[in-house]
């Protein structure tokens, strides 16, 4: 899924080329994909216990899954099917909203770094420091010259988190603009769904295009060796879940974290044990 979905480093990124309703790389239908999903979950689960377990034991590896995306994308869609999977124990969620006034006091990557995972966790941003490059850009919240600096900036940031160990997933949920209004319409419809919803998600749809343009540029000035952007086809729920199950899978597998050793007398402590009425 890496090759399928990455986003080649210094290339121009067009949004509008890539269709949001693709299903790269997948199974032969959606309910195959589910089942494919629940079954990536219990591999999912295994890796993170020995991640969590390792990490207990000194190893100071751990991964961050970025996820951005345009309101309805499935950010929080993605934290409850594809991360539900996991221990909540080996797990740090954070969602950003806008900076608090304390918040603004500091530099803009300093309330990111407060919600690092710890060695042996998973840590997953719903949102992240890209906010300070995409709606700082589009509502006019920073000079511009200031926002080019930050491109520059969190990428020495994520290239520091990657010599510290940390593997960092960065996936992009690309909606479309026509399916974003019928999820939108949806929440309107349901009585149950009204606390999701939000009269300036309408606002934000006017801007459409601007947004897309700053999501192009953070994805073409941000997909680095340490730290590359995935652009996850998102129209398809079902789809997402299980191109982002593969996707941590990937990176997963590849860190091959391993259960500590026991550092006593195996042996003698079953001795004990046993030797007790």
């Amino acid at each position: 899924m890496r090759d399928l979905l990455r986003v080649p480093g210094g290339e121009r990124v067009d949004l509008s080329s890539v269709d949001a309703a693709a299903t790269p790389g997948r199974p032969r239908d959606k309910a195959a994909g589910v089942a494919a999903t629940a079954v990536l979950g219990e591999r999912l689960a295994d890796l993170q216990e020995r991640l969590w377990a390792a990490g207990s034991a000194g190893d100071r590896r751990r991964v961050l899954l970025v996820l951005q995306g345009m309101d309805t994308s499935g950010k929080g869609g993605t934290v409850k099917h594809v991360i539900g999977h996991f221990n909540p124990s080996g797990c740090r969620i954070r969602a950003f909203k806008s900076p608090t006034a304390d918040e603004l006091k500091h530099p803009f990557l300093w309330r990111i770094a407060q919600a690092l995972p710890e060695p042996g966790e998973i840590g997953i941003f719903d949102r992240s420091q890209y906010e300070d490059v995409l709606i700082a850009r589009v509502r006019d919240l920073a000079p511009r010259d200031r926002i080019r600096r930050r491109y520059g900036q969190i990428n020495r940031f994520e290239r520091s988190l990657a010599d510290d160990g940390v593997t960092i997933v960065k996936c992009f949920l690309h909606i479309s603009y026509d399916e974003q209004r019928r999820r939108l319409l949806e929440r309107l419809d349901n009585p149950d769904k009204y606390w999701k919803f939000n009269p300036g998600d309408i606002d934000d749809r006017a801007l459409w295009p601007a947004y897309q343009e700053a999501y192009e540029i953070a994805l073409e000035r941000c997909s680095t060796d340490e730290a590359p952007w995935f652009v996850v086809p998102a129209d398809r729920k079902w789809y997402r879940n299980w191109a982002i199950s593969r996707l941590l899978l990937e990176h997963l597998e590849e860190i091959d974290p391993q259960y500590p050793k026991a550092d006593f007398d195996v042996a003698a402590c079953r001795e004990r044990l046993l030797a007790q009425d």
